[in-house]
């Protein structure tokens, strides 16, 4: 016979699913192996035999003289947050004194209803859901760390009182407006909430009764199989991780009777009929549709698109200021030069400006005289030829420098041109007869990009 490859590796593993988790299906199987009471025994050696008969290894009879099939395999299909009670719990809530909770009587009439049918079809397989006590007490005490003594921190008590649960669609505060942006009064449990990533989760555990023959319903022996979560984003986390081409799970009881079993976790969700894909496909386009129409809605119809094929400049400036004239109250007259070939601009555009007359000051041995003047212009270019060659002339931005003296006399001081960069690139200033002026700006290929830079001259 060949040796079991056992699956080692029981740690949590995370899928992302738009499928409503109520078409989740899940197919355990748990099998018990052997008792390691087997194992111990060994019988004396016969005389002729050097084997060992493999009668030696059957299971031991029940006090009927026979042990029961069900009590050695069992297979479940089991749905999501379906509920499958224990032996525990159909002893429990038999007695309707143990009935506390409404939840509790609910239960109690559906085990009676179990029991008129026929009874419960699984034995050792049991689930608790989301709703059950056991989910509670488990997220409560569960440990941060491995340690065997673990001391809680102060933040583990505080974030032990958390529920990350799914929470009821009421209003907050007995029905005060959810818009209102200041809690003048917080409550305990406001706080708490607002202070912590609440993502809405449900919880459920796939359990197993693994109690000796005749002793069923104890909950020392109750093992945990699998665990599930799964979150309002579509988040599925399973622990362990279905067993698919691995190697089935161990479990090997404590106490006198150390028992080996083994179990598997398949997924065996019903795939989605080709109706029905091409169904939600509609309703998914449907839905995108509409949503993109209530963005578009609250963007509004101001903003122009840019035409296929075409480019867009938007040049955002300003006139910083000029430095090393001879004379006082200057000014600067610009202008802008589109090229003749597939450029174009709005016909309320104005192409050219000027500052106001400005007084220097001195700044160490120049004078200096600052405009801070914002001009702004756009231009579009028609791309017809896509080719390497046919690559677009680019404007050009010219500069005059004047001088108003005291008669009221205009004076030329200086002259200057600049091309436009068509690319982002550092700051440069150009000085032309010992004398300059400084323009800064920032250009923008299109309105799609948008890539700022600045240029100093």
């Amino acid at each position: 016979m060949a040796e079991t490859v056992w699956s080692t590796d029981t740690g949590e593993a995370v899928y992302r699913s738009r499928d409503p988790v109520r078409n989740l299906r899940l197919r355990v199987h748990l099998q018990r192996i052997t008792s390691s009471n087997f194992l111990r025994y060994q019988p004396a050696a016969q005389p002729g035999k050097d084997l060992i008969d493999l009668a030696t290894f059957r299971p031991h009879p029940t006090a009927s003289g026979h042990r029961s099939e069900e009590e050695e395999e069992e297979e479940v299909v089991i749905g999501w947050q379906e509920k499958l009670f224990s032996q525990f719990e159909v002893d429990l809530y038999r007695n309707e004194a143990a009935c506390q909770s409404p939840l509790d009587h609910q239960y109690r009439q559906e085990i009676l209803k179990l029991e008129a049918s026929g009874g419960r079809k699984n034995r050792r397989i049991f689930t608790y859901t989301d709703s059950d006590r056991y989910t509670n007490v488990e997220e409560h005490c569960q440990k941060m760390t491995t340690a065997a003594r673990e001391v809680p921190s102060f933040l583990v008590e505080r974030m032990a009182n958390v529920r990350r649960r799914r929470q009821d669609r009421r209003g907050m505060e007995g029905g005060i407006l959810k818009s209102r942006i200041v809690t003048w009064e917080p409550s305990e449990e406001f706080v708490r909430n607002n202070h912590v990533i609440n993502t809405p989760l449900q919880t459920m555990y796939i359990m197993a009764d693994l109690g000796p023959y005749g002793k069923l319903g104890y909950k020392k022996y109750e093992h945990v199989l699998c665990t599930l979560k799964v979150d309002s984003n579509g988040v599925i986390t399973v622990k362990p991780d279905f067993t698919g081409l691995k190697g089935p799970y161990r479990i090997e009881t404590e106490g006198e009777k150390q028992e080996l079993w083994k179990y598997t976790i398949d997924n065996v969700s019903s795939l989605a009929q080709p109706e029905e894909e091409e169904r939600e496909q509609r309703v998914f386009k449907d839905l995108y549709g509409r949503h993109k129409e209530y963005l578009s809605s609250l963007v509004g119809t101001d903003f122009e698109m840019t035409a296929p094929g075409a480019l867009r400049l938007f040049v955002n400036g300003e006139v910083v200021s000029a430095q090393g004239y001879e004379y006082d109250n200057l000014y600067v007259h610009f202008f802008v030069e589109l090229p003749t070939t597939n450029w174009s601009s709005p016909a309320f555009q104005q192409l050219s400006g000027i500052t106001q007359t400005c007084a220097t000051k001195s700044l160490g041995m120049d004078k200096v005289a600052y405009f801070s003047y914002p001009f702004t212009f756009e231009a579009s270019f028609l791309h017809e030829d896509e080719s390497a060659d046919a690559l677009p002339e680019w404007p050009v931005l010219y500069c005059e420098v004047l001088s108003l003296d005291f008669w009221q006399r205009y004076r030329v001081e200086g002259y200057g041109a600049v091309v436009l960069p068509a690319t982002p690139g550092p700051s440069w200033s150009p000085v032309s007869s010992g004398k300059g002026c400084r323009v800064c700006w920032t250009v923008w290929r299109d309105s799609a990009s948008r890539v700022p830079f600045t240029v100093c001259w």
